[in-house]
């Protein structure tokens, strides 16, 4: 099956007092770049996050991002650290005896402090369970995207691959007769040239020419890329390097075939097989 590297996902999941949020993003690369965005509260978790997301995602740069909610007051139960209050407070009362003009403040605004609350901390062990499978399930979701997409890439450059097969038949059944029209040219060239036509001469100079225009290994090559390229979409792994080769060497062919083109009509046949496998190697830049 075709994968695409481009594609987003996310997943979310209640963990204690916590609504836990993770998204994937991933774009084109030729290798595997993961690109992290992780609260501290889940740093000692990234070694595992690297590694999980590397297992399932062989190619594209892979952008993880985890957030965190905590759930409202009526929820949870506040935990105040009243040594923290007390000391607070004396710290303030003491300032405010060498201000001018004091401003209140309220308890909310103590609570606000940093180090007031007290906050239960989550059993590690626990939390990496949950983080662990809240990152599978992204990945699940951004596999299934990546396939969908692939799917669609899969079926644009095999709806080009027939394509070019049609020009293949096309300029098959062209060289015949450009060579035959060619022979007949060259022939009426020589007799308006010299009073003494030496035939043998005529058909030594025109297997020459005829070798130099013969375009039958060029379209042969082409042929086997192509049924190549429809082998390679059907395979489960990774195949985007090989796909990517391919349309190197197929272009190669294209232009040779350009070079030899002894008429219009094979000159467009090879356009259009460069148009076509330029299209080709655009989608394929994205699949993994």
């Amino acid at each position: 099956m075709t994968n695409s590297m481009t594609a987003f996902a996310n997943s979310e999941m209640d963990f204690e007092n916590l609504t836990i949020n993770c998204e994937l993003r991933s774009v084109n690369h030729r290798y595997c770049d993961i690109s992290l965005k992780i609260p501290e509260r889940f740093r000692f978790a990234e070694a595992d996050i690297r590694r999980i997301i590397s297992d399932n995602l062989k190619r594209g740069k892979i952008e993880c991002s985890l957030s965190f909610k905590k759930h409202s007051f009526a929820q949870q139960q506040l935990s105040i650290d009243m040594d923290a209050v007390s000391a607070l407070l004396a710290t303030t009362q003491s300032i405010e005896h060498i201000m001018d003009r004091p401003q209140p403040f309220s308890a909310l605004e103590v609570l606000a402090f940093p180090g007031i609350q007290i906050e239960k901390q989550s059993d590690k062990t626990a939390l990496l369970q949950a983080l662990v499978a809240l990152l599978e399930t992204a990945i699940d979701n951004l596999i299934l995207a990546r396939q969908r997409e692939g799917t669609q890439l899969s079926e644009l450059i095999s709806s080009r691959c027939v394509k070019m097969q049609k020009l293949l038949k096309q300029a098959q059944n062209r060289m015949p007769l450009v060579l035959e029209h060619l022979r007949t040219k060259f022939k009426h060239h020589i007799a308006e040239l010299v009073t003494e036509v030496n035939n043998d001469r005529v058909e030594q100079e025109m297997v020459l020419l005829t070798q130099k225009l013969d375009v039958d290994e060029e379209l042969d090559r082409l042929d086997t890329h192509i049924m190549e390229v429809l082998r390679i979409l059907e395979q489960s792994e990774p195949i985007g390097r090989r796909l990517d080769f391919l349309m190197q060497e197929m272009n190669r062919e294209a232009n040779t075939l350009g070079s030899k083109s002894a008429d219009k009509e094979m000159t467009a046949i090879s356009i259009e097989f460069k148009v076509l496998i330029e299209q080709m190697r655009e989608q394929v830049q994205n699949i993994e």
